[in-house]
Parts: structure tokens; C-alpha cells; sequence
């Protein structure tokens, strides 16, 4: 390896420490430009030299690659490649890849952390705490909060995520029900997506973002749950109606929202949201453990030196 050209790689996101000093081992044959998501000085300079776009939220357009004439890969550090312009890469033959199941522990663990925050109001009892007005002053806590193996949880979409949430929640002794796109006769926990949000005492979002699932969760939907239901959504922002939620929220339809995506990234400050006690609020974060990243710049890393070796990229999505 040490006398072969290294291929030039954009890393469009800011490494920690950890990640900077794995990535530069490879140094003999990965030439890595780390360029922040919010520089569009760095990136566009850096883009027409670059050959492979390590990616992560920041979305990648038609024009942008059209700005690159040696790009050969595109590589999707995480699953949902709805941030990347597909139809123009396969056009200019530049492979997109992705890593499904990459990060799934770790949005799963988050996942049922959001759950378990709304349901026990970790945020109201953690002000009340500071305040000195806690303990034991609250008489409705015994009236509303819930444990969360006598729920009933509902997933909307049952992939690797949907999977590894559904482990975590078997083993507090939830029931967990869950619906997609296609039927599951072999699962007696697969319904339809109305009699899903009819019954589940927490709704939970881990279906990607297409055209089929964009605003599904919508003014109707939400008048379809539960009084006082949970939703919790850690897919993308932009499956939920927004404006919808802020009614369900403040009206009590919904008792409680936990939310690490939004329809708009990152989120403007005068989104209605940031205003409502009741909605927990991450900022996409949910993937961004040192574990995922190690399992993503491993993988990474492994794309490259396939496409160094003349090799087909793993989990080509075009």
C-alpha cells in the first residue's frame, strides 16, 4: 500500500479525538479532508478533488455533485439516504452505499430513554427537583405516570431499529405491537397502522422517509391514538406533521412527544416546539455514540479500500 496514490476522501462532519486518530492510521492511503457540516466554503473547495463523500446529514444535491467530476462514491455513514440526490449520482455513475443496521443500538437505547423520560417526566420532576418544589409534592404522580412494562408500544416500521426496540422492550415485559409496509402473517404482533395507533400507549417511528411515509403521522393519525398517548420519533422529522403535533401537544391528545429528527434541521428557533414542556427534544444525536462511530468509520473505511482494490462497495443502494 505504501507506494499507491491515496484516494482523496471528503469527510463532511467533524471528528472527535477518538475518530481523527483511527482514521489517520490509514493515512498511507487515505487522504482525509475533514471538512464541518456548516462550512460550504470548505466543502465546495474542497469537492471537485474529492472521490469519495463520507456523509452524514447535511443534504447532498444534484448540484453539488455535478461539482465533483472525480467522485466515485458516495458513502452514507447510517442507513436513511433520503439526505442524498440518488437519481443525479446514478446518472454521473457515482455508487451511493449505506450501512444498514450500523447504528441500531445505539437509536434503539435512545430510543426507549425518550420513552422512558415522557412516561415518567423526567424533565417537569428534574425542574421541580432544582426548584425545591419535588418531592413529595406531586399527588397526580401516582394518577398518570406509568411503568413501562405495563404499556402497550406500537412500532411504525420494524426494521433493524424497530427490531432492537423491540428486544429492549420484551425484556421489561412490554407488549410491543408493530406495523409496515408490508403484511407480517407469520407475527402475531403485526397489525394495521389504525389499530396499531388505536391501541398502543406509545407510538415509536423507525420507518424511512419516502414518499409513502412522508406526513403519515398526521392530524387524522394522531386523532387516532390514545388520549394521552406518547409519540417518539427517531427516524425522520419529516414522517410527522409538525404543526399537527404542536395541537395534539397542546391539547392534551398527547401527553408527551420525544423527538431526535424534525422536518427541518437543524431546527429554526422559532419552531412552536422548542416552546412546549411536553415535547423532549434531541438534536439528532440519537446515532452518535463512540460505538456507532466506530462501526461507521470501520465500514468506511472498508468501502474505500474496496474501491482501491477495483471491488464493489458493500450495501450499494443504486
Amino acid at each position: 500500500m505504501a507506494d499507491e496514490k491515496a484516494i482523496r476522501v471528503l469527510a463532511h462532519f467533524t471528528p472527535g479525538e477518538r475518530a481523527a486518530a483511527k482514521i489517520a492510521a490509514e493515512s498511507a492511503w487515505l487522504d482525509v479532508r475533514w471538512v464541518p457540516e456548516d462550512d460550504d466554503e470548505a466543502f465546495y473547495r474542497e469537492l471537485p478533488e474529492a472521490e469519495v463523500i463520507w456523509h452524514v446529514l447535511r443534504p447532498l444535491s444534484g448540484a453539488d455533485l455535478e461539482k465533483a467530476p472525480n467522485l466515485k462514491l458516495v458513502h452514507k455513514l447510517g442507513s436513511g439516504v433520503n439526505t442524498i440526490d440518488v437519481e443525479t449520482a446514478s446518472q454521473r455513475g457515482i455508487t451511493v452505499s449505506n450501512m444498514p443496521g450500523a447504528n441500531a443500538a445505539s437509536v434503539a437505547e435512545c430510543t426507549v430513554m425518550l420513552m422512558l423520560a415522557a412516561l415518567r417526566r423526567l424533565p417537569e420532576l428534574d425542574r421541580a427537583t432544582r426548584a425545591g418544589t419535588g418531592w413529595p409534592r406531586d399527588p397526580t404522580l401516582g394518577d398518570r405516570v406509568r411503568d413501562l412494562g405495563s404499556c402497550t408500544v406500537g412500532l411504525i416500521g420494524f426494521g433493524s431499529i424497530g427490531k432492537r426496540v423491540e428486544q429492549i422492550l420484551r425484556s421489561m415485559g412490554t407488549q410491543v405491537l408493530h406495523t409496515s409496509t408490508r403484511r407480517d402473517e407469520h407475527s402475531v404482533s403485526w397489525m394495521t397502522l389504525d389499530d396499531l395507533l388505536k391501541k398502543s400507549d406509545i407510538v415509536s417511528i423507525h420507518a424511512p422517509l419516502t414518499p409513502a411515509t412522508e406526513g403519515l403521522i398526521n392530524a387524522e393519525a394522531l386523532a387516532k391514538m390514545k388520549p394521552g398517548a406518547i409519540l417518539v420519533n427517531t427516524a425522520r422529522g419529516a414522517i410527522v406533521d409538525e404543526g399537527a403535533l404542536v395541537d395534539a401537544l397542546k391539547s392534551g391528545q398527547l401527553s408527551a412527544a420525544g423527538l431526535d429528527v424534525y422536518a427541518e434541521e437543524p431546527v429554526a428557533a422559532d419552531n412552536p416546539l422548542l416552546s412546549l414542556d411536553n415535547a423532549l427534544l434531541l438534536p439528532h444525536v440519537s446515532w452518535f455514540t463512540a460505538d456507532t462511530m466506530d462501526r461507521y468509520l470501520d465500514h468506511a473505511v472498508k468501502n474505500c479500500r474496496r474501491l482501491v482494490d477495483g471491488q464493489q462497495p458493500y450495501f450499494v443502494v443504486n
